[in-house]
């Protein structure tokens, strides 16, 4: 049986509270979650496993390895509670416009602190599946976040704090961003970023008519583009609505809950806008970024505040 498979219900904030509101619950729903077929030894992957009842731990049978459900995992460095940690994964999840760490603080009655590096840990847990190649049709375009407001790339000094984002959204499906390298995105990056992330069978590409964009497509996948030069912005089914709805929700996103990013973590934040966005429809979000934290990396505090 497959991890994927385990625990496949909707969850709501009542259902959480009942089924997840002791450490006993929320360990036996990850053990469930990261071993389906039963405990497994981290360290030699034995079957053979005693149950230590008191201590919440294992002990292999095979190499004596003593570890318990969090061992290895993001969970296993922090002092927080699980219930806290699956309140806040549950609120990440749902908050569609994303959520500060001062109100995780505040409902969860924790040091700034403590949300500050409990919500980076969950986003880490966020990042994009580079494999997963966007298809059907795809919409293209570049976008600005930082502080004030331009008409063009040049109407502004280069002190201006700004970032330029690139990215492509299927209409009906997925977003994939990514931080340009320049203020103004040059041809060779964005075919780059596309030829990447796009599909060989997509139908088509429809972006702007920067000239950047030109020869994006191929024998396979049609380039359509719109002139916003001259106030065009539809033309028959070539238009870019859906990648400027993406960009407006992200940026309501950083404005309305975050105030400020610092260029270092803002791939972060896209990260975990992105992985909302695409998991929109998605019923067992919370199953699902429970399983990418078990199998995330661990973050240390020292490596997140590091200049």
């Amino acid at each position: 049986m497959s991890r994927t498979a385990t625990f496949t219900q909707d969850i709501d904030l009542v259902s959480l509270i009942e089924d997840f509101g002791s450490e006993e619950k929320c360990r036996t729903y990850l053990e469930q979650l990261r071993w389906p077929e039963g405990p497994r030894c981290p360290r030699c992957e034995s079957p053979r496993i005693s149950r230590i009842v008191k201590r919440d731990q294992f002990d292999c049978d095979a190499c004596r390895y003593q570890f318990s459900v969090t061992a290895g995992t993001i969970f296993h460095d922090s002092h927080l509670p699980l219930w806290k940690w699956f309140l806040a994964v549950y609120v990440v999840g749902e908050s569609k416009k994303g959520i500060s760490a001062n109100q995780l603080k505040r409902m969860l009655k924790v040091s700034y602190k403590t949300a500050w590096y409990l919500c980076h840990r969950i986003r880490a847990a966020m990042v994009d599946d580079a494999s997963d190649l966007l298809t059907g049709i795809v919409e293209a375009d570049e976008t600005w976040m930082g502080h004030g407001r331009r008409s063009s790339y040049h109407s502004r000094p280069a002190a201006t704090p700004l970032t330029t984002i690139m990215g492509a959204v299927e209409r009906g499906g997925r977003v994939k961003v990514r931080i340009s390298d320049h203020r103004q995105p040059t041809k060779a990056e964005i075919h780059a970023f596309l030829g990447a992330i796009v599909g060989d069978d997509a139908e088509a590409i429809f972006s702007d008519s920067a000239p950047q964009s030109v020869g994006v497509g191929d024998e396979d996948t049609h380039h359509g583009a719109v002139n916003h030069s001259i106030g065009q912005w539809v033309q028959a089914d070539v238009h870019t609505n859906t990648i400027e709805g993406v960009w407006s929700l992200f940026k309501r996103s950083l404005v309305g809950s975050y105030h400020h990013l610092s260029v270092k973590h803002l791939p972060a934040y896209l990260d975990e806008m992105a992985f909302r966005y695409n998991n929109r429809g998605n019923e067992y979000l919370f199953r699902d970024t429970l399983l990418r934290l078990i199998d995330a990396d661990r973050m240390p505090y020292a490596e997140l505040i590091a200049s």
